[in-house]
């Protein structure tokens, strides 16, 4: 199974600080890797298209941005850029054992904003 999931939110989607997956604004699930390769190209040349700037890591990570998509942290002190995010995941299960990541429990978020209550 492949998920392509679009995110938008204040860090790249490389980071996967914890809570990352309250960003996600599209999940999509396909079985076989073309059918979710062909969905990812087509939202990747939709994306950038619309946003001058792009970051991409591990090939099918994806960060889109507008530099003038900031906002103002008070917690932080600065402003956080906004990214636009696309990811093309393959079901851990999948993943040959040495392949996966282990859980290390939560990772670190640098802004303390979003866990207030």
């Amino acid at each position: 199974m492949y998920q392509v999931i679009r995110m938008y939110g204040d860090f790249e989607p490389w980071w996967f600080l914890d809570g990352w997956e309250e960003n996600i604004i599209s999940n999509e699930t396909y079985d076989n890797y073309e059918e979710a390769l062909r969905s990812y190209q087509r939202q990747w040349v939709c994306l950038s298209e619309r946003f001058p700037m792009k970051k991409s890591r591990d090939g099918l990570m994806t960060a889109f941005w507008d530099p003038e998509d900031q906002y103002w942290c008070d917690e932080c002190d600065e402003y956080l850029q906004n990214y636009h995010s696309l990811i093309l995941f393959e079901a851990k299960e999948n993943l040959p054992t040495g392949l996966q990541r282990k859980d290390t429990g939560k990772r670190p978020r640098f802004c303390k904003m979003k866990n207030k209550v």
